[in-house]
């Protein structure tokens, strides 16, 4: 493709014609990436009488988007032009140079020039996938070494035989388990608020009891609300969760003025209310990071963290309820028991998790038993305690559930 510009202009596209060349192109001007392309030019050449801004634009912008050998003559001796015509791409600039009998060299230099740029190109693109990939190598030893305790040689075995399983690069394996680990540990703690959002009324109700003395969980229970929520502001993909995220923080301010103070059961209600706000939008977070992450086992992670926050809830329930003299039904009872026959199928050959479970069905049973006596301090501060020890059972099994996910190896 030729372009010649200026009342000076030889006759490019004449020349380069009598030296062999094919032009398909012969216009006054370098025109947009869009015609270059079209018309499929194998390299371009032009005579541009003083090259300008725009010039230098577009023959930038062809570099970017479809690089080509590019050879300007000039009659502009500028000096500042040479260095602007090499930042965009020119593989040769003949300044007050032209000559229809040199052409054919100005021409095949400027290919070897090209051919020679794309060889150091594809190199240096090699080299820094290579370098890209044996980062992310490391950061999925570093998961499989911390979830299942390998040394760092079988945490690469275990990467290396899971990619020649799936006939996958290393990288695309290390990737998987990176994405994994992340998506399993925002799954973790977005369900924890869930569960906190409940722990705080409980806590809040046990303190209006008339001669219980204020929970000093309550307060460590707030710190771990704004902990939570800033680990996950960090985290999560902003452009396409951050209005969820934003949500649940909006739902948290009111509910935290609330909170401070001597607990009053005067604002117990009001209270709740703002706590199932709080629920209900962390519950919606929850399940969109399930849906965007694509993996099965984030369902488990979710139903056992939903578990936690059922726990609370069903201990929140009873408290007021014992407190008010309030007891509507609820269906957490009933899906807490759902949870339980979920997780009892899995076929799990995981030791800690099954033990875990074992233990919270215990604890499920004494529970169960407690919630009858909301009315009294002693029933009171046994489903305070048993409620806790149900959680860490849940919590724990939440965190062996991630530990799974992070390991590529299935429940």
């Amino acid at each position: 493709m030729s372009t010649s510009h200026g009342a000076t202009a030889p006759p490019l596209a004449r020349d380069l014609d009598r030296a062999g060349f094919t032009v398909i192109e012969a216009s006054g001007r370098l025109n947009t990436v869009q015609d270059v392309i079209k018309l499929q030019a194998d390299m371009i050449a032009c005579f541009e009488l003083f090259p300008d801004d725009a010039f230098f634009g577009s023959l930038a912008a062809l570099a970017r988007m479809a690089p080509r050998p590019v050879v300007v003559f000039t009659s502009d001796v500028d000096a500042g032009k040479i260095s602007r015509a090499v930042e965009a791409g020119v593989h040769a600039y003949v300044v007050n140079g032209y000559d229809a009998n040199r052409l054919r060299p100005v021409l095949q230099l400027a290919q070897a020039r090209f051919a020679s740029e794309q060889t150091l190109r594809a190199q240096l693109a090699d080299v820094n996938a290579r370098f890209a990939e044996r980062k992310l190598v490391d950061r999925a030893k570093g998961i499989l070494m911390g979830a299942r305790q390998l040394r760092e040689e079988e945490a690469f075995r275990a990467l290396r035989n899971a990619a020649m399983a799936s006939k996958q690069r290393i990288g695309q394996v290390s990737q998987t388990v990176i994405d994994s680990a992340s998506y399993a540990e925002l799954m973790n703690r977005a369900g924890r608020l869930r569960m906190l959002s409940q722990r705080l009324v409980k806590l809040y109700a046990l303190g209006c009891a008339p001669r219980l003395p204020p929970p000093a969980l309550l307060g460590q229970t707030i710190a771990q609300v704004d902990t939570t929520m800033a680990v996950l502001e960090r985290s999560l993909p902003k452009a396409t969760l951050g209005d969820l995220l934003e949500s649940v923080v909006a739902a948290w301010g009111p509910l935290k003025r609330l909170l401070t103070g001597r607990p009053d059961v005067a604002r117990l209600a009001e209270i709740d209310r703002l706590a199932e706000q709080l629920l209900r939008r962390a519950e919606t977070l929850t399940t969109n990071l399930e849906v965007a992450a694509y993996a099965t086992g984030l369902r488990v992670i979710n139903i056992a963290g939903r578990q936690r926050m059922l726990s609370q809830r069903m201990a929140k329930e009873a408290l007021i309820g014992g407190l008010t003299g309030q007891t509507d039904a609820s269906p957490a009872k009933a899906e807490f028991s759902q949870g339980l026959a979920y997780l009892g199928a899995l076929p799990v050959g995981n030791e800690r998790i099954r033990s875990s479970f074992e233990q919270a069905m215990q604890v499920w049973a004494a529970f169960e038993i407690a919630l009858r006596d909301p009315a009294t301090d002693s029933g009171r501060e046994r489903i305070a305690l048993l409620s806790e020890d149900l959680l860490a059972h849940f919590d724990e099994l939440t965190q062996e559930f991630e530990r799974v996910m992070q390991t590529l190896v299935g429940v």
